[in-house]
């Protein structure tokens, strides 16, 4: 999401006596190592919202990171080194987001982060981890902006050379859901709704631009205040605008009531949104009346890939008490890029990282490709994932259901 579908560890290794330079305690040659063990800890940071709102899917971004760390630390991957991870909320926010990104740079051992959730919190962070040459691999930001530049549509500019993401934008998932529900729903007067945050207003307006093209009418534009839950007017306005559909670009705690008031308003009609509704928080919210509903995610249901049998398995076996949610695939992903990284810088300097290892794990980081629980994983010139896919699911007797797979045609 956000500018889609899957994990996080706990905290760093305290220093020991001698002089911190990018992880560990440093030995006479300039490499670090853990003084006692041999072993060098690495900190992946995880940068997610763990309470209000939106913890379902923060707390299975964190797990899952979580699990791809315990996994490499049994497989003994990296050799010589231990992996850990240290999860801070963000709380959907920008501020705390951006005291996070600070906190994490502080941190020495931290040579990786993963998140965050929100394209918006995304924003206070990259400047943070640039500056610092500090890798950071967002499992579920759409935005096109943050690593395309704000004239992403016509002019593409990679902004930070640090930033990378395994959730493909919303400059293919708007238009491929307005490719949904004009060629295959059928809906041609469509109501667009969006709650005016990073995510939510560019999901809205790259889906109103192709289904605009496609020969849609757009019938009624709303924004709304994410902070209240009752739509009411809005409703109203719906009801008597004539729509066939309504597209919300925002998140499941606003979305569920703002269906479920919708239907109450009399419009009987299905609300379509992005990866930000694709929860079950957003069924309970909505309620009987949701069925019908329909979310877009990113990548392929997590659940049928071959690849992610063994993430779904050991994610149950790790006893997490929470659910993977839409971004679990994504966040192990993200977490065993940064994994992937270390590895290469570690291999390349004799088994040892080096005291510049977080400007070489950026660098690094360009070249990751590897088979991952979502499918291929690596990233283009921009640091957008290469995998484009893209799923449509619908509320089907209290529960989504897979409708069909594929990716935006034309662009």
């Amino acid at each position: 999401m956000r500018q889609r579908s899957f994990i996080a560890i706990t905290a760093a290794l305290a220093a020991g006596s001698l002089t911190l330079t990018a992880c560990g305690s440093r030995d006479d040659s300039g490499d670090k190592s853990d003084s006692g063990s041999g072993n060098t800890t690495v900190t992946i940071g995880v940068d997610a919202p763990l309470t209000g709102d939106l913890s379902a899917m923060g707390l299975g971004i964190k797990n899952s990171a979580d699990l791809a760390a315990k996994t490499a630390n049994k497989q003994e991957y990296v050799k010589g080194i231990t992996f850990k991870i240290d999860a801070l909320d963000d709380q959907g926010q920008s501020a705390p987001g951006q005291q996070n990104a600070t906190k994490f740079v502080a941190d020495k051992n931290v040579l990786g982060v993963v998140g965050p959730l929100n394209s918006s919190v995304a924003v206070s962070m990259q400047k943070v981890f640039e500056a610092a040459n500090l890798v950071e691999v967002s499992p579920a930001n759409t935005g096109p902006a943050l690593t395309q530049g704000p004239d992403w549509a016509t002019k593409k500019v990679r902004q930070f050379k640090s930033y990378f993401r395994t959730a493909t934008t919303d400059a293919i998932q708007g238009p491929y859901a307005a490719q949904y529900v004009f060629n295959t729903a059928k809906k041609k007067k469509v109501f667009v709704i969006d709650d005016k945050k990073t995510y939510g207003a560019g999901l809205a307006g790259t889906f109103t631009t192709e289904f605009k093209k496609l020969g849609g009418q757009v019938v009624g534009t709303e924004h709304i205040n994410p902070d209240t839950k009752d739509y009411a007017s809005v409703a109203t306005k719906v009801k008597t605008s004539g729509a066939d559909v309504v597209y919300y670009g925002g998140e499941y705690p606003q979305a569920g009531p703002l269906s479920k008031q919708i239907k109450a308003s009399g419009a009987n009609i299905p609300l379509v949104g992005g990866d930000g509704i694709k929860d079950d928080k957003f069924i309970s919210l909505a309620g009987a009346t949701g069925n019908g509903d329909v979310a877009t995610s990113v990548g392929a249901p997590v659940e049928d890939l071959p690849s992610a049998k063994k993430f779904v398995a050991d994610y149950k076996a790790g006893g997490y008490s929470e659910g993977f949610s839409a971004y679990g695939g994504y966040s192990y992903d993200s977490a065993w890029a940064i994994i992937e990284a270390v590895k290469k810088v570690v291999d390349d300097n004799g088994g040892k990282l080096p005291s510049d290892a977080r400007a070489k794990i950026v660098a690094a980081m360009q070249n990751v490709s590897f088979d991952g629980v979502t499918g291929k994983v690596s990233f283009d010139e921009f640091g957008d994932a290469t995998n484009k896919q893209l799923t449509v699911y619908s509320v089907t007797a209290g529960a989504w259901k897979t409708v069909t797979s594929g990716t935006y045609n034309g662009g």
